[in-house]
């Protein structure tokens, strides 16, 4: 019992050590801190008069926003600069000019004061018109400025109604600026229109669509679209995935987006050098209503067929994104000329369209992949994956095979001793 205490306080102490190595460079060490520009997010949010329904939760969609809002602001990165829009907030009248007008900044873009940005939300109410579009323009002025990323989360539960100002083609304006500003939507209990224009909005910027029906998911993934405009900026690439291996695009280490239709199957080849390890993951959104119990599989295979890996994982349906990775390390050479693999990454899903729902285009699906140095030891993994593992394994078949022999002699020999007596 102690001996194992020992090793796990050691193990413990170990990935504090790297833990710390990983969190303070040589330079940081040294007293030099890199310096990072800070992002910047906005988050934009409905408060026309169809807020009030109350068919999330038992509660009203406004009171669901509210509460994410609450619970993303006590989460909120210290070095995210956070900004609050509204549309639709404060004019209740008929005019329509008047009406998609109605955009204001609740809270300034800047450090955060949660105590009052908290309170200056706890005061909206639903109102009046949804002016999407001039939202949007006004946002991206909100957020000009600096080399930090920068984002907007656009929370919404319809369509624009100041058409024929398409917000689609405000979001294509934005991404046209080539000022790297990505834009996340969120459908509250969306209906099939509000859907497509809140997806073609986040699809123009390289951003991400999620439908929302109840208050937990809401919470989760504003906090998480917040926390990943903390992360480096790292711009997606487009790629075409190929409907067999030996027709599929080769990848190098970086962010890969791609749509994959319901029942199809997309190929990518990355080129594995020896002693190098291939970490790969992929995540398929529903960006549209979608049955219950599904799930995706990436698979890396050779170039003949031979599956070396996988990685799988299921969702039912109370989650619009599912994800899984893979971890391959290549066996080291003696030979310095020695060819790099060729690995194969499948990717497939079990999604399937609700009744009704349009299957094309298909979903998207957001690709990493990494080739890195291989781990300690990768030069002498086995055929079988195990490497030194074997050693292990050989070890513990003759300690089996020696106690065998050990406990059968000790057992004769107390029977003969029984017998004697």
């Amino acid at each position: 019992m102690i001996t194992r205490q020992r090793l796990a306080a050691g193990i413990c102490t170990l990935l504090a050590a790297l833990t710390a190595g990983a969190a303070f460079p040589a330079g940081a060490a040294a007293g030099e801190p890199a310096e990072q520009a800070a992002p910047k997010v906005e988050l934009v949010l409905d408060v026309s008069g169809s807020m009030r329904a109350r068919d999330i939760d038992g509660g009203s969609r406004m009171a669901a926003a509210k509460q994410a809002f609450n619970e993303v602001l006590d989460a909120t990165p210290e070095e995210v600069r956070l900004g609050i829009r509204t549309l639709g907030a404060n004019y209740r009248g008929d005019d329509r000019k008047t009406g998609c007008k109605d955009t204001e900044q609740l809270y300034p873009v800047g450090p955060l004061d949660r105590t009052e940005a908290k309170t200056a939300v706890a005061t909206l109410a639903p109102t009046g018109w949804t002016p999407i579009g001039p939202a949007l323009r006004k946002a991206a002025t909100d957020l000009d400025g600096g080399e930090g990323t920068r984002r907007i989360v656009l929370i919404s539960d319809g369509e624009d109604t100041c058409q024929p100002l398409d917000p689609c083609e405000v979001a294509r304006e934005i991404a046209a600026k080539g000022i790297g500003l990505t834009i996340d939507t969120l459908g509250l209990v969306p209906d099939a229109k509000t859907r497509d224009q809140l997806s073609c909005i986040a699809d123009a910027t390289g951003g991400t669509y999620t439908s929302v029906r109840h208050k937990e998911e809401l919470s989760d993934r504003v906090g998480q679209l917040v926390e990943r405009a903390a992360d480096p900026v790292v711009t997606p690439v487009a790629v075409d995935g190929a409907d067999a291996c030996a027709k599929a695009p080769t990848l190098k280490s970086g962010l890969y987006t791609d749509r994959e239709e319901f029942g199809q199957h997309r190929w990518y080849r990355v080129d594995v050098e020896p002693g190098k390890e291939l970490r790969a993951s992929v995540s398929v959104a529903a960006d549209r209503q979608v049955n219950p119990d599904h799930g995706v599989l990436l698979r890396a295979v050779t170039v003949h067929g031979r599956e070396i890996v996988r990685g799988e994982a299921a969702g039912n349906g109370r989650t619009d994104v599912v994800s899984t990775g893979l971890r391959y390390p290549k066996a080291g050479s003696d030979d310095e000329d020695a060819p790099a693999e060729a690995v194969c990454l499948q990717v497939s899903h079990s999604f399937s369209a609700a009744g009704g729902v349009k299957t094309s285009p298909g979903l998207p699906l957001e690709l990493t992949v990494d080739v890195v140095d291989g781990p300690d030891g990768a030069d002498d993994v086995a055929a079988f994956g195990l490497g030194r593992g074997w050693w292990l394994l050989g070890a513990l078949v003759l300690t089996g095979f020696l106690a065998g022999v050990l406990w059968g002699w000790i057992s004769r020999w107390r029977v003969a001793v029984w017998r004697t007596n």
